[in-house]
């Protein structure tokens, strides 16, 4: 098994996550783009000392960019959203 800091990138923050946290339990992190959910799933009950109920992931392709004559594109990235138990919070998020 991986170390659970490179399965989790970092945490997603936005209003629409926030609506989320607060109504559903269900938190949002930028993971590694080859991470599976059973390893999400164990990074996170290790990382933060939480109960998860629920992973689900959603992968998206980067932006074409283009600076000049050279086209490109930014990197591809993957979303996982994460429902814990009832009376688990993660601390990063709280207070926002």
């Amino acid at each position: 098994m991986r170390d659970p800091r490179k399965v989790i990138l970092r945490p997603l923050l936005t209003e629409k996550i926030n609506d989320s946290v607060e109504k559903e339990n269900t938190y949002s992190f930028k993971v590694a783009k080859n991470a599976t959910k059973m390893e999400i799933r164990t990074s996170i009950e290790e990382l933060f000392k939480v109960h998860v109920l629920d992973v689900r992931t959603a992968n998206y392709l980067g932006k074409p960019k283009i600076r000049g004559r050279q086209t490109g594109r930014k990197s591809s990235w993957k979303k996982a959203m994460i429902k814990l138990a009832k009376g688990d919070s993660i601390s990063i998020f709280e207070g926002l």
